[in-house]
């Protein structure tokens, strides 16, 4: 676990810097991009009593995915870029206990209330949404290894200046990234290598 955890660090440090070298002085509020991909989590939920809504999983697994990339980035900028004193905190919080709560509402609002509060991830709420969508930490690990490889794609593809094509023959670039992750093994040395040369050869115009 710690060196998949180490693994996650140092690619979310990577595409980071890979946005701007000079991420860890830059004062971005991580925190504020987790209570509000908070919100984008509850939309895909359901949250609305006076209409049918269907829990989306998948969205719901991604969004969480997302949320690691904005805890991750917190947790490296509070140990000021030390890898190792960042896998090792976050490792004694995820052997830590899930939420006492038990509904998944709740526990998305104690999740954005936390990152408000302490500007941070609120471990034990993660903990019990991920069980809630049946996902282990090498489910986390492998959804997010291949969504920081399609950040990085995008990022060289033109994300930042509005050149990037987001929808390839009729799909989303999330929807070809699950396809090509679901053929990988994730424990290959060359996992995010063979993610990133898959979206190339699917990409236009590459």
């Amino acid at each position: 676990m710690k060196q998949k955890l180490l693994n996650m660090l140092q690619l979310q440090d990577q595409l980071n810097r890979h946005i701007n070298p000079d991420w860890l002085q830059a004062e971005n509020a991580w925190y504020r991009a987790i209570w509000l991909e908070s919100a984008e989590l509850m939309e895909h939920y359901g949250w609305k009593w006076w209409k049918a809504q269907e829990h989306d999983v998948e969205q719901i697994r991604l969004e969480l995915v997302d949320i690691w990339h904005f805890g991750l980035s917190a947790e490296l900028v509070s140990q000021r870029g030390d890898h190792g004193a960042a896998a090792d905190n976050m490792l004694a919080q995820l052997q830590g206990r899930q939420s006492a709560e038990t509904d998944f509402r709740a526990n998305v609002d104690q999740l954005a209330r936390f990152a408000l509060e302490h500007q941070a991830l609120d471990m034990p709420a993660f903990l019990s949404l991920l069980a809630d969508v049946n996902s282990s930490f090498d489910d986390l690990h492998r959804i997010y290894v291949g969504k920081n490889v399609l950040n990085r794609f995008r990022q060289d593809h033109g994300y930042k200046s509005g050149s990037y094509i987001k929808t390839w023959q009729g799909r989303e670039d999330n929807e070809h990234l699950a396809e090509i992750t679901a053929t990988l093994d994730a424990d290959a040395a060359d996992f995010e290598q063979q993610i990133y040369t898959r979206l190339v050869a699917r990409y236009p115009g590459t």
